[in-house]
């Protein structure tokens, strides 16, 4: 019995004694239970919340739609999952197109041996992990897709601080370890319509190991089928032009600049506003413009500062031989437990009222200094 199939066997062994204590889960379907939401826990009767139609989409849904959409013009993409096709929503493939999209079972390092022997034959595999989870296939990563340059495209569900799921489930540190891969292309969409091109760009031309990262939970934008475009590998935007200090994101970071951009007008901040979109490879025509223009920046990353955007923007400006203060905004050096989103967000310092808040320190220092000598001339 072929490799993958064993695990899948395995795997739903494993799931049948998941509810275990639980009559509901122990009779019912064990995918269900795996996370119900909010349950009657006397009849067990799960309690559907539909969604409005002026709701954003989550992004997992997104890209299952989209992967779909996609996969009827381009007759080479396949999609592979180990074991978690409802939760990415590949399944929403594997209903349309069932010979073309693939379980492996909870098997992440045969998920991407798989995806790169496909790649090896002309196919373009969407390979769907979860951030934390692709951990566990960093060797298969390297040896397998990477060192031959093989167009897999790697769909990293749950980027970033995933909320109740805690330590275990935050994806805090595939921008830092993508990054350090040779031939590895590393993006981050900041919406839902970013999405939809990173994947459409990623299946476009052949270029090798493709890395798209984005968030759990909805995005932001309720109309978001839209035609989708053709990126430039590698060139960020310019949302906002400023004066007094430059800020760079990268993924749904972006969106908290939007929150606090009228609490920057009244206090009289200007502020130049980059999605970078790509971590690797990096725009440098954005960076020597921001160098060049600001001597003082924030970075902010849904992800570790160590090793991710921040760390390559310090790069930069190294290796270029730029001064200014730079202030990174991130997950901190340490494990983060559990709580929302929001919640995390702001413990870790990067939600809007922390970003704003560094800034006014940024800015309000240089004010002070000039005062300071103004007097003493």
């Amino acid at each position: 019995m072929p490799p993958g199939l064993l695990c899948a066997q395995a795997y739903r062994g494993l799931r049948l004694r998941e509810g275990k204590g639980f009559k509901p889960a122990e009779e019912g379907d064990t995918t269900v239970w795996h996370a119900p939401g909010i349950f009657n826990k006397e009849t067990g009767e799960i309690v559907k919340v539909l969604p409005k139609s002026t709701d954003a989409p989550k992004f997992q849904d997104v890209f299952g739609h989209t992967i779909v959409e996609l996969a009827e013009k381009n007759d080479k993409i396949t999609g592979v999952t180990p074991a978690m096709p409802t939760g990415c929503s590949l399944n929403i493939m594997m209903k349309a197109m069932p010979e073309r999209a693939f379980d492996v079972g909870i098997a992440e390092q045969h998920a991407v041996t798989f995806s790169a022997g496909m790649a090896t034959q002309g196919m373009i595999p969407f390979c769907n992990i979860y951030s934390s989870f692709m951990q566990r296939a960093y060797d298969q990563v390297l040896h397998d897709v990477a060192i031959q340059n093989l167009n897999v495209v790697f769909c990293l569900d749950r980027g970033g601080l995933v909320g109740a799921d805690g330590p275990t489930h935050h994806g805090a540190y595939d921008l830092a370890y993508m990054r350090s891969i040779p031939n590895m292309i590393v993006s981050a969409p900041m919406d839902e319509l970013e999405l939809r091109n990173l994947m459409f760009t990623a299946q476009a031309d052949e270029n090798g190991p493709f890395s798209i990262r984005y968030p759990r939970g909805k995005g932001i934008t309720p109309d978001w089928k839209k035609p989708m475009q053709k990126l430039t590998i590698g060139q960020g935007r310019k949302l906002k032009n400023g004066t007094d200090i430059a800020i760079l994101t990268i993924g749904i970071t972006g969106t908290f600049i939007a929150k606090i951009e009228k609490q920057f007008e009244e206090k009289g901040i200007n502020v130049a506003h980059y999605d970078m979109r790509f971590l690797k490879p990096m725009d440098e025509t954005i960076l020597h413009e921001v160098f060049t223009k600001f001597d003082k920046v924030i970075t902010v990353e849904d992800g570790t500062i160590l090793g991710g955007l921040g760390s390559a923007v310090l790069e930069f400006m190294s290796e270029n031989g730029y001064q200014a203060q730079v202030k990174r905004l991130g997950i901190p050096d340490r494990y983060i437990e559990h709580g929302t989103q929001a919640e995390l967000y702001k413990e870790c310092g990067f939600d809007a009222e922390s970003i704003l808040s560094e800034v006014e320190k940024m800015v309000g220092v240089e004010v002070e200094v000039v005062s300071a000598h103004k007097k003493r001339v």
